[in-house]
This record gives structure tokens, sequence and C-alpha cells, in this order.
């Protein structure tokens, strides 16, 4: 197995955790931007050592290594997203049921 498959079957991993986790911890978020906008500053600084880090990790040039890394971050992004609107449905369907049961009360 080359460096790059170990580096995006990590990537995707630690993605489902984090999934798991639920996003309860802002610091979690905190701290993959962190990486994720110190791994840009520095590729935008030396642009040639994408290519040796890719070449390392199996991968022929940096564009593409820089490809498979935005991949794994739209995919978190995705993940957290949907993680997000799952738990905004949840808090809206308690509104609404406490809501229904408020207005029954009401009735009566």
């Amino acid at each position: 197995m080359s460096g790059i498959q170990i580096l995006l079957i990590g990537g995707v991993i630690a993605i489902f955790i984090y999934y798991i986790a639920r996003f309860r911890n802002a610091l979690a978020d905190l701290i993959i931007l962190g990486i994720f906008s110190a791994a840009a500053v520095f590729f935008i600084l030396y642009p040639d050592e994408t290519t040796v880090i890719a070449n390392k990790l199996g991968v022929q040039r940096g564009a593409d290594l820089l490809f498979y890394i935005c991949i794994l971050f739209f995919i978190f992004i995705i993940v957290k997203l949907y993680a997000r609107i799952r738990r905004l449905e949840s808090k809206l369907t308690e509104i609404i049921r406490q809501r229904a049961k408020d207005e029954a009360k009401k009735t009566e």
C-alpha cells in the first residue's frame, strides 16, 4: 500500500470517527481548520514542496496530492453540514411536538 492510500484511508476514518462523535467539541473543528490553514500557507509559500511530498506518498504530481486533500476536506464539510441539518431537524421536531401538546391543552 502506498503512502497516499494510507493517508486517504486515515483521513476517511478520521472523518467517520468525527461524525460518530456528533460534533460535540468545537475545539476539534478549530484544530482541523488550523491544520488545513497551516497546510495551505505552507503549500502557497513552498509550491515545489508539494511535488516532493507527493512523490514520497506515491503520487506523481503535487497538484494531484492537493486534489486528494481537497476531496477529504470537502467530505469533512459535507459530513459536518449533514450532522448539523440532522440536529436542527431534531430540534424542530421537538419544538413542534411541544407546541402541539400546548395547543391540545388549550383546546381542552
